[in-house]
């Protein structure tokens, strides 16, 4: 019978109803009278509010709120806005029964009768804990991120629109390209190029290859707010929507000046060792060949002084013929003296020089060289400080600069020499410089033969009209002074050469005064000369030299046959040795000689300044190659100190 009854029950709409609302576990759905009291309870409302249907009939719906709902008095508030607007809806914290607390929505809706009365409500709440802490935990992720672009200021981290403008802008953008965010969200990201690169559309070509190929990457210059520019590596990354339409970039730009900067400081390093390294093999090269070439064109000048003088003079041909032999061989001695210049082992007098006054002296050889088609100015400001230089060098310095610049006005032009005072020049240790500049009016030069000017035998010139060692002995010259040449040139617009020199101490400077230099007179007593090398044709030329003087000479090959015949010839009065050679070198014969008889005079004949710091000291030289003249002055000045 009652299981008829049920079956009957069921099958009315009532009945229906009921078993619909039992059957819903995902929701708790319930009736409050309108006192907000609960009148029925379902499965849903069981399952996450965790009370049997016999312990909360009969309750108050408001113990399902937090304590500090109650006592703002949202639960009467609900029902409040549910009878007068016909709906309540909202989501908030609720209680469980066993105090925990989950995340509702909830609904409640008016119930009336059919006189429109109020009778309760009905009241449907969800569950939305898991929904709610993957929102929340989806907002963390976001202001995670959010803090994390922010935060990063090494790198312009923003997004661009489909179309190129600007919709994000991070710390890092701001720090890097200068522009606050309400300043340039909104604007086009083709603001940040320089122009050339508008001009041209690289910007428009970067969107269309993040686009087509999803990535775009490079490396160059942008335009900060200011104006200044910086080296940029960038990376624009497309976003895509889900029906594979192209949302917006992501545009990543890192500021790599210093990077740049380091890498090229690191490549000038490098090339700037290898210049040196190679300059300084090359320099070792031009030092031995030019000490070989000495001792060659001693043997040759000797030998045609010797002749010279013991031809009859009745065949003006013959004597021609060695006037121009000797003429060779004094500009193969000129042709050394610059390769020594350049590789630096030529010794130079350092003294107080006033330029301007050396240039006035060599105004007419400048002239006489350079021709009648070349205009010499000058322009020395009065009162220039004297530069510590050696005064022939820094002459031949300049003539050779002005030779280049003639070279380079093949019609003629205006050659202007001059001078400033500069402090503390870049790339030479800190004091006062005075700069010599050389200008010419000429061709100019391409980067690439500018940088190779001061290479030694490189030359534009052509064959047999230069030996390209000029340049590579004025910047020998230079750097041995010490202080540097450069050049500054561009083609069509001329040259100029900038010889830096260090301006004299005070206390080295002296008046200037116009006294010939003492050539000491030749002797006329007749010595025993002890002569020392090891290169036979030297060897024999300056016995016969020395022969002809009038003098006894005695030849040793070596410094160990020269002790020996020191030991055995107590009457020697002089002593001329090379410096280079095997075993032991003329200084290192000198110290032993004198360190046995401190009162023989010694002289030292080399071709270059081969010598150690200290070596040698209080010898006086005597420069290969020499003639006769330049020997017997030797022996004088050697002998008389």
């Amino acid at each position: 019978m009652e299981h008829s009854e049920r079956f009957d029950a069921s099958g009315s709409n009532e009945g229906r109803f009921r078993m619909l609302i039992d059957a819903i576990t995902d929701y708790a759905i319930y009736m409050l009278d309108p006192d907000g009291t609960v009148t029925s309870w379902n499965p849903g409302a069981r399952r996450f509010k965790g009370y049997e249907e016999s312990e909360i009939i009969g309750e108050n719906f408001s113990r399902f709120y937090t304590e500090e709902d109650r006592k703002a008095g949202l639960p009467a508030h609900a029902l409040e806005v549910s009878e007068r607007e016909g709906k309540f809806e909202s989501e908030g914290w609720r209680v469980r029964k066993d105090g925990t607390n989950f995340w509702a929505y909830v609904v409640i809706d008016p119930i009336r009768d059919n006189a429109g009365r109020l009778i309760g409500f009905a009241k449907i709440t969800r569950d939305l804990t898991e929904r709610r802490q993957a929102e929340c935990a989806l907002r963390e992720s976001q202001e995670q991120f959010r803090l994390l672009v922010q935060g990063v200021t090494d790198y312009a981290i923003f997004l661009l629109n489909s179309k190129g403008y600007v919709s994000s802008w991070n710390s890092g953008a701001q720090r890097i390209k200068g522009y606050a965010p309400e300043e340039i969200i909104g604007q086009h990201f083709s603001r940040f190029y320089t122009e050339e690169d508008r001009q041209v559309g690289v910007p428009q070509e970067a969107l269309e290859i993040a686009t087509r190929e999803g990535r775009f990457e490079r490396e160059g210059w942008r335009v900060r707010k200011d104006g200044t520019q910086f080296f940029a590596h960038v990376l624009i990354d497309a976003i895509y929507n889900p029906d594979g339409s192209i949302f917006g970039f992501a545009k990543i730009t890192r500021d790599i000046t210093e990077r740049m900067n380091a890498a090229r400081s690191l490549e000038e390093a490098r090339e700037a060792l290898f210049q040196s390294q190679k300059m300084e093999a090359i320099g070792h090269l031009t030092g031995g060949v030019a000490h070989d070439f000495n001792n060659l064109l001693m043997a040759i000048q000797g030998s045609l002084e010797l002749l010279q003088r013991r031809l009859p003079r009745s065949d003006p041909k013959v004597a021609q013929l060695i006037d121009n032999a000797l003429q060779g061989t004094r500009r193969g001695a000129a042709l050394t003296q610059r390769m020594l210049a350049f590789a630096r082992r030529q010794e130079l007098k350092l003294a107080p020089l006033d330029v301007g006054d050396a240039v006035l002296r060599m105004a007419s050889l400048l002239q006489s060289s350079l021709g009648p088609s070349i205009r010499v100015e000058t322009h020395f400001p009065p009162e220039l400080p004297e530069v510590n230089a050696d005064a022939n060098q820094l002459e031949l310095a300049l003539l050779n600069l002005a030779i280049n610049g003639r070279d380079a006005m093949p019609k003629g032009g205006t050659i202007t020499i001059g001078a400033t005072k500069q402090a503390d020049v870049p790339g030479l240790k800190a004091g006062n410089y005075l700069c010599v500049s050389v200008a010419d009016t000429g061709t100019g030069m391409d980067e690439e033969t500018l940088k190779r000017a001061t290479e030694p035998f490189f030359t534009t010139k052509g064959v047999g009209k230069g030996t390209g060692l000029g340049l590579p002995m004025v910047h020998g010259m230079a750097e041995q002074s010490g202080g540097k040449l450069r050049l500054k040139s561009r083609l069509g617009e001329g040259t100029i050469a900038e010889l830096y020199l260090p301006v004299a101490p005070r206390e080295m400077a002296q008046p200037t005064l116009n006294i010939k230099t003492h050539v000491p007179t030749p002797i006329n007593k007749k010595l025993a000369i002890l002569t020392v090398d090891d290169d036979p044709l030297v060897a024999l030329n300056t016995s016969a030299l020395l022969e002809e003087l009038g003098h006894t000479v005695y030849s040793a090959p070596s410094a160990l046959h020269a002790l020996d015949i020191l030991r055995r010839e107590k009457k020697i009065d002089l002593m001329i040795t090379d410096q280079l050679m095997p075993d032991m070198t003329g200084s290192e014969l000198a110290s032993r000689i004198r360190a046995e008889n401190s009162h023989m005079p010694i002289i030292l004949a080399t071709g270059y300044a081969e010598l150690a710091p200290g070596e040698g000291e209080g010898l006086p030289r005597l420069a290969k190659p020499f003639g006769q003249r330049e020997l017997a002055e030797a022996i004088a000045r050697a002998v008389t100190s």
